[in-house]
C-alpha cells in the first residue's frame, strides 16, 4: 500500500560528457529523470512506500523508463501504457560564469497526449495519505490540466493531503496561461513549494529588495510573499527555497518554511555543484518526508534543505541519499570527511 502517489511527466535526459558543449560533443549519457518522478525516487530511497503515475509507451524506451523507477522501489503498478513518444530533453551542464543549459523536445508525449479516462483516481489514490504534483504537469496542456484537478478532487473526498511545487517552465506557457490555470487548482493544495521567482512568474507576487542574478536574497521580503500565498489560497503551509547564485558552479542554499503563524528558516549551505537538476525535486520530497514522519517545522525544514544539498553532489536527476546519510548532515556533519 503507498503512502504517497506522485504524477507528472518522466523524460529521457541527454547529456554531454562532463562540461563540455552542445556544438563540441559527439557523445551523449543517457538518463532518466522527472519533476514528480524525482520525488518518488527520493522517497523511496528514505523507505517510504511510494507510486508513480504516468502515461508512457508500450515500446523498450517506455519500458526503459519503468525500469529506471522500479529498481529503486517505486510501484508503477498505476502506470499507464499508450502513446508513441517519451519525453526528452537535452542538458548542458554550465561551469563557473557559464550557465547551464536545456532544451525541451517533448512534444507529443505520451503523457502530454494522456486522456482523462487514462487514470482510475479512485483506485490510484486508494490508502493514500499524500499527493505530489509539480506545475510542469498541467503545462503540458492539451488534458493535462483537466486530469490533474480529477486526481485534485478525489484527493479532497479522501482527505489526502496535497503538495504542488510551482515550477513554472517558460518554455512550456505564458505567464498568464500559467498563473490562470495554476490559480484553479490551488485550493485544492494544502502545502506550497515555489522557488525565488516562480511565486513571481505564475502569481505576481514578488518578494521586495531581492535580486536572484546577483544572489541576493531579503528574508522579510520572502514571508511576505508566502503571506500573500496563504491569503490567497489558504495553503497549511508554504515553503519557498532559496538559492543564491554565484555562479553555475557554486550556490548558497537554503530555505524557510511558515504556516502563517511560525516561520523557520535553515541554515545556509555553501554547494560545489555536480548537477543541480531536481534540486528542488529533492527538497520536496524531504518535506514530504519530514511531514510524513510529523518533524517540527525546524527539523522538517533542515532534513528538506540538507537532502537537496546533497542532490546538488550527485550525478542525474534522481537524489540516491539516505536518511541517515540526510540527517547527519542536517544534524551538522558537513565535512565531506572520507567514510571508513
Amino acid at each position: 500500500m503507498a503512502k504517497v502517489v506522485t504524477f507528472g511527466e518522466i523524460m529521457l535526459r541527454f547529456a554531454p560528457p562532463l562540461y563540455t558543449r552542445f556544438i563540441q560533443t559527439d557523445l551523449y549519457t543517457a538518463l532518466y529523470g522527472g519533476g514528480e518522478a524525482n520525488v518518488a525516487v527520493s522517497l523511496a530511497n528514505f523507505g517510504v512506500p511510494v507510486r508513480y503515475v504516468t502515461k508512457l509507451p508500450k515500446h523498450e524506451i517506455g519500458q526503459g523508463a519503468v525500469n529506471s523507477l522500479r529498481k529503486f522501489g517505486v510501484c508503477t503498478k498505476h502506470i499507464t501504457r499508450g502513446g508513441d513518444r517519451v519525453g526528452i530533453y537535452f542538458l548542458e551542464k554550465g561551469a563557473s560564469q557559464r550557465p547551464s543549459k536545456v532544451v525541451y523536445d517533448r512534444a507529443h508525449s505520451a503523457i502530454a497526449l494522456a486522456k482523462r479516462e487514462d487514470f482510475n483516481w479512485p483506485e490510484i489514490l486508494d490508502g493514500v495519505e499524500y499527493f505530489h504534483f509539480t506545475g510542469i504537469t498541467p503545462a503540458l496542456k492539451n488534458e493535462l490540466p483537466q486530469i490533474c484537478e480529477d486526481a485534485l478532487k478525489v484527493c479532497k473526498e479522501k482527505g489526502i493531503t496535497v503538495s504542488c511545487d510551482l515550477n513554472y517552465r517558460k518554455n512550456l506557457w505564458t505567464k498568464q496561461e500559467a498563473g490562470e490555470t495554476m490559480a484553479k487548482l490551488m485550493p485544492y493544495v494544502d502545502v506550497c513549494i515555489a522557488n525565488e521567482e516562480d511565486a513571481a512568474d505564475v502569481f505576481g507576487i514578488h518578494a521586495a529588495n531581492t535580486d536572484v542574478t546577483g544572489g541576493t536574497i531579503n528574508h522579510d521580503g520572502y514571508i511576505d510573499v508566502a503571506k500573500q500565498l496563504i491569503d490567497r489560497f489558504g495553503f497549511k503551509k508554504v515553503a519557498i527555497t532559496l538559492r543564491e547564485s554565484i555562479t553555475a558552479s557554486d550556490n548558497n542554499w537554503a530555505a524557510m518554511l511558515t504556516d502563517g503563524t511560525e516561520t523557520v528558516f535553515s541554515k545556509k549551505y555553501p554547494v560545489r555543484i555536480v548537477d543541480r537538476v531536481g534540486g528542488g525535486d529533492s527538497f520536496g520530497a524531504g518535506l514530504i518526508y519530514s511531514m510524513l514522519n510529523n518533524m517540527n517545522m525546524q527539523d522538517s525544514l533542515e532534513f528538506a534543505v540538507a537532502a537537496s544539498c546533497l542532490k546538488h553532489t550527485i550525478e542525474g536527476d534522481f537524489n540516491l541519499v539516505s536518511v541517515d546519510e540526510v540527517s547527519k548532515l542536517a544534524q551538522g556533519d558537513g565535512s565531506g570527511r572520507v567514510q571508513r
